[in-house]
């Protein structure tokens, strides 16, 4: 099959680093993944969910019903048990809407000041969620409110929160983020390599649940 008629498969995401991550991850045999901004989306949709699977299903319904094509989007955050499950689904704007992986990191460190490596447990949790377009709505562009079906799977990396950032690899929390099988003030994610945190990354165990409907689906 030539790349010209490789079937595209949607991420709904503006992030350069979270395509990237998916492309390596899923790694697909027949079809290729674009992004909102590869054809031109500008605009997000309102994620207006409590869970990571309800703002999964509102971003994938939306690029399902914008473009006409099948739609995977991916919803993750962090989960930090002395802070009640948070930041949770606000994980990327915990420092506010506009605020840097660097500002998201100082303040969840502030938030944990002076506990000790017991107290500082956290999970990384992925939900992907593949949307296919209502049949009849192939057309770009198309808003049809007909059901869009839905299939849904998750991942999640336990871990806990380090005393200060340690490494540049990988984005978001990483820096400041030992998964499991780490002591107290071992590597960070930010310190692993890419491959190394793929095997046990939440969204890596996610897109590995994932592949298989996505072969069923000629991607």
């Amino acid at each position: 099959m030539s790349a010209t008629t490789r079937p595209r498969l949607l991420v709904a995401t503006h992030s350069v680093h979270k395509l990237a991550e998916l492309r390596e991850l899923l790694d697909l045999e027949r079809g290729e993944l674009v992004g909102l901004d590869d054809l031109g989306i500008e605009e997000d949709p309102d994620e207006s969910g409590k869970t990571f699977e309800t703002n999964a299903r509102i971003k994938a319904r939306f690029g399902a019903r914008q473009t006409g094509l099948a739609t995977l989007a991916d919803d993750s955050g962090l989960e930090v048990e002395a802070l009640g499950g948070g930041p949770g689904v606000r994980t990327r704007r915990y420092a506010g809407p506009a605020a840097t992986d660097a500002d998201n990191n100082a303040k969840l460190l502030a938030e944990l000041d002076g506990l000790p490596s017991a107290e500082r447990g956290a999970r990384y949790v992925c939900v992907l969620a593949l949307a296919l377009p209502p049949a009849g709505d192939a057309g770009a562009g198309r808003r049809s409110r007909a059901a869009v079906p839905m299939r849904v799977v998750r991942g999640t990396t336990h871990g806990r929160i380090a005393k200060a950032p340690r490494g540049t690899n990988g984005f978001g929390y990483d820096p400041i983020f030992e998964p499991a099988g780490e002591p107290p003030g071992g590597r960070t994610f930010g310190l692993w390599s890419a491959a190394d945190k793929n095997a046990v990354s939440h969204r890596g165990r996610a897109a590995r649940r994932m592949a298989p409907i996505l072969r069923e689906l000629g991607f």
